[in-house]
């Protein structure tokens, strides 16, 4: 199949690499800021419009909403391209209410539209074992299979267009706090005088175990803040929280704190450093670091 794949990142590059060695060929628009091993892997087109005309499926990997949209319907986006009876996916992670408005616009033009997010980070996109959340129908879900089994393995249609993100949403919502509870409970057993990594060893064995624990952690007692997923990009996933819970009119307290604590490190210079440097504003409000 050929497939168009914009947004060639920390993510979107080895999920295509995927891709390609499953036998597909990936087209891809021109950027200053391509990989050396995109350009050798990959067919480079002039622009996404380009892309959208020669390609059967278009996938996007971008940040956030407005780029999302940039890349869909601004010029020579992907909408310029499109003729009846191609899908476009978007795997990025991005407001459920403005993927249902790009779903109807792309619709408009006779093509089908998923969103389908995911969730395992750059070790999971590298490793093909992406958790993938998928909204739209289960016709165009069907069609899209073979290309999710070649990037992920846990793969879910939880719903119509939008439950995805929906999904996502939650998903990160429920990283975060863990993220800030590894990060609390460390701080604290280093402080009270523990060692922070034997705390770790110990509590992988009971029911406090998580894959944040497990990853994370380890991360938090190391230093290696070299990012998988940036804070900027957890901040913008858990803006969508908030944004969405005032939409519906509810509350959710300790997402609303943990936001805090992203604004914290990015304040102290750390938007670029992974998610799991949340662990800096934690022991600085405690005065006392891992390390210490």
């Amino acid at each position: 199949m050929k497939i168009g794949f914009i947004g060639l990142g920390i993510m979107g590059l080895p999920m295509a690499l995927n891709l390609k060695q499953a036998g597909h060929e990936i087209l891809a628009p021109e950027r200053a800021s391509l990989k050396p091993e995109a350009r050798a892997a990959f067919a480079i087109l002039p622009d996404a419009a380009a892309v959208a005309a020669a390609a059967e499926v278009i996938i996007l990997m971008l940040p956030d909403t407005p780029d999302v949209e940039g890349a869909l319907f601004g010029p020579r986006g992907v909408a310029e391209g499109l003729s009846p009876g191609k899908l476009v996916i978007d795997m990025s992670s991005i407001s459920p209410t403005a993927t249902r408005s790009f779903a109807q616009r792309i619709a408009e033009l006779g093509c089908g539209y998923l969103d389908a997010p995911v969730s395992g980070g750059e070790v999971g996109a590298k490793a093909a074992t992406l958790t993938i959340m998928v909204g739209g129908s289960e016709a165009d879900f069907a069609r899209a299979l073979p290309l999710f089994q070649a990037m992920g393995k846990n793969i879910t249609l939880v719903g119509g267009v939008g439950a995805g993100q929906i999904c996502k949403v939650a998903n990160q919502i429920i990283v975060a706090l863990n993220i800030q509870a590894v990060a609390e409970a460390l701080v604290f057993a280093a402080k009270a005088g523990a060692d922070p990594a034997k705390v770790r060893q110990a509590l992988m064995g009971g029911f406090a175990n998580s894959r944040v624990l497990e990853v994370h952690a380890e991360r938090m007692l190391k230093r290696t803040f070299q990012p998988g997923f940036r804070v900027a990009l957890h901040q913008k996933d858990l803006n969508l929280a908030l944004q969405a819970a005032r939409e519906l009119g509810i509350a959710l307290p300790n997402t609303a704190t943990t936001q805090q604590m992203f604004s914290a490190v990015a304040a102290m210079g750390g938007a670029g450093l992974d998610h799991s440097a949340l662990v800096r504003a934690i022991e600085t409000l405690a005065g006392h670091h891992l390390g210490s």
